[in-house]
């Protein structure tokens, strides 16, 4: 398979030798094109994800969904877009305007950041450390923090009803997909995300870990999904009770920043769940067929984990259109009476199996 550190080796020899560039210049360069990519990568997901819950949103109502702007609607994104920028940013009277405008930053802060530690392929993780587990889970409750500051700071009751659910249930949910990811670690031996995904050469983690991992594995997909507030579980969003949740006074860019972290919330949920579980862009190997083994390692490691990721993507969209959303205090029934508790299990479970060395081996 190929190694990205090829491609990164050559561009840190092609400043340093060819153009002459002493060490810090270099690693200037460096770290500005890595940032650029990181945030062309974060628009063009949130642009294809926008894009894709129109039309899977669209498909499960029997409707067509944008069809009139370029051809099948996938000019439509661009043209919100282009609306969003050219509109002002009204000024709320007796908001608190330090932290008004400061609230849609540290939503975005905490998307990108989280973003940034997802590995892609094989050699190009951005932000690869040994308690890559630790620090993802850290920078990415930085969005809980702005969610409920847009809330309050908004003078607005119904923005800070909507912050109160939003830091309940987020909070709330943040101690199962711990548990799940604690789950993983104990299995891999390994908080470094790229650790976690090598070790998994010889098995995907829900095939390794039998039962605990692969109920894990669902545990963290619902509890990522009321982590991101997405459907069933977007309480903090009831359009019908609370116009539209902790955002309501926003317009402008102030809004899409929140619009953008929801839909990148959503790909760092599905990203996590098939780096941490499913292989990340590790091919599919089966025991005894080199043949096949050899042919899927042709595949791009990107293609891979895309293809992951986006296939959870999917199934997330379908609970959402399909479910209806729950109340407040059966969200919290639901993490507290029962997928707490059951991670808590899966976690003494998976660590009496890797005891006895009762996980499978390919």
């Amino acid at each position: 398979m190929f190694d990205f550190k090829e491609v990164t080796t050559w561009f840190d020899l092609l400043l340093r030798n060819t153009l002459g560039l002493g060490d810090g210049m270099s690693v200037l360069i460096e770290c500005v094109v890595v940032a650029l990519l990181i945030l062309l990568g974060y628009a063009v997901l949130a642009i294809i994800l926008i894009f894709m819950e129109r039309k899977v949103c669209a498909y499960f109502q029997c409707r067509l969904g944008p069809m009139r702007v370029g051809p099948w609607g996938v000019l439509q994104v661009f043209a919100d877009v282009i609306k969003m920028l050219i509109k002002e940013i009204f000024p709320v009277d007796k908001a608190d305007k330090l932290l008004y405008y400061m609230a849609p930053f540290l939503v975005l802060v905490g998307s990108v950041g989280a973003f940034a530690f997802l590995p892609w392929n094989k050699g190009a993780s951005i932000l690869d450390f040994n308690v890559g587990v630790f620090l993802m889970s850290a920078i990415s409750s930085i969005g809980v923090v702005g969610v409920f500051v847009a809330g309050w700071s908004s003078n607005n009751k119904f923005s800070v009803i909507s912050a109160m659910r939003g830091a309940v249930q987020m909070i709330s949910y943040e101690m199962s997909l711990g548990l799940c990811l604690i789950t993983a670690v104990v299995l891999t031996g390994t908080m470094q995300l790229s650790g976690i995904v090598e070790s998994q050469a010889d098995g995907w983690l829900i095939f390794k870990g039998h039962v605990p991992a692969l109920i894990a594995f669902f545990v963290f997909l619902i509890a990522g999904n009321a982590e991101a507030n997405r459907g069933p579980f977007d309480l903090a969003e009831a359009e019908s009770e609370l116009t539209a949740g902790y955002h309501t006074e926003y317009s402008g860019m102030g809004f899409g920043f929140f619009y953008l972290a929801e839909y990148l919330n959503l790909f760092i949920v599905a990203g996590t769940a098939a780096t941490v579980f499913l292989g990340g862009w590790m091919p599919l190997h089966i025991n005894g067929l080199d043949g096949f083994n050899q042919v899927m390692d042709y595949i791009p490691g990107i293609v891979w984990f895309l293809a992951k990721a986006f296939m959870l993507i999917w199934l997330l969209l379908w609970i959402k259109w399909t479910f209806p959303r729950l109340r407040v205090d059966q969200i919290l029934k639901l993490e507290w009476k029962y997928l707490m508790p059951l991670s808590l299990v899966i976690l003494v479970l998976m660590t009496v199996c890797v005891a006895f060395g009762w996980t499978i081996h390919y």
